[in-house]
């Protein structure tokens, strides 16, 4: 009888474990269609807003790279959790609260692009060929679907928001937006403005800065600089 109701035991723990499994199954991600010929998906992370995510500026954040994942901003920068930084011992990262969240005053919306970022792919490897520009016109592609799925946070004030190579992204974005607006194309983003950290904007233009910030910190000479 005590064997009998061991295995008993044992069948129940199983069905209970396996229903619990079950619930907590990952089967699906939040993704947003970018590229129906191949079949193009962009991933993201939204976060609400730790104070008043109905009356809170919703941000878009992009990240650099080209092709990084936008989960290092997200745990790395300005996301409400970051990794506890302790000695390797064999076991999964633990996480922490980030008391310095943006999240503590804005919704943000992590987006992994270009599609082959993070999460974000293509169910055809031609999906993958983007450059600058059409990755960005995905991702106002990707802003007018995910609104038109989130109105009750459409009029809200929108910015956009990254750093390095996202400062090629961003100022083009932000340009395309603007025109739908003034072409009252639906949906109508709140559009605020736009913020970028340390930005790449290109070659051309930041190799440009290299000579005179040499000269003004006394790397070379006002003789040097005069022939330059």
């Amino acid at each position: 009888m005590a064997l009998l109701r061991l295995v008993f035991l044992l069948c129940l723990f199983n069905i209970v474990f396996v229903s619990s499994a079950a619930r907590n199954l990952v089967t699906s991600l939040p993704d947003v269609s970018v590229d129906d010929d191949n079949g193009a998906e962009l991933f993201y992370y939204f976060i609400e807003s730790e104070s008043d995510p109905r009356r809170d500026p919703v941000l878009l954040r992009l990240t650099g790279g080209d092709r990084c994942t936008v989960f290092s901003g997200l745990a790395f920068e300005i996301g409400p959790v970051k990794f506890i930084r302790e000695p390797y011992n064999g076991s999964l990262p633990r996480l922490e609260y980030n008391p310095y969240s943006w999240t503590k005053a804005a919704n943000i919306l992590f987006v992994d692009s270009p599609v082959g970022a993070g999460f974000s792919f293509s169910r055809d490897p031609k999906g993958y060929d983007v450059g600058d520009l059409s990755s960005t016109l995905q991702l106002k592609k990707f802003l007018s679907k995910w609104f038109d799925e989130h109105q009750d946070l459409l009029t809200n004030p929108f910015y956009v928001g990254g750093d390095s190579y996202a400062g090629k992204i961003i100022p083009y974005l932000v340009q395309k937006i603007s025109e739908d607006i003034e072409g009252e194309v639906r949906p109508s983003l709140n559009l605020k403005g736009y913020l970028v950290g340390n930005p790449s904007t290109g070659e051309s233009i930041d190799d440009d800065s290299r000579v005179p910030y040499a000269h003004g910190v006394g790397i070379i000479s006002d003789q040097l600089y005069e022939c330059t």
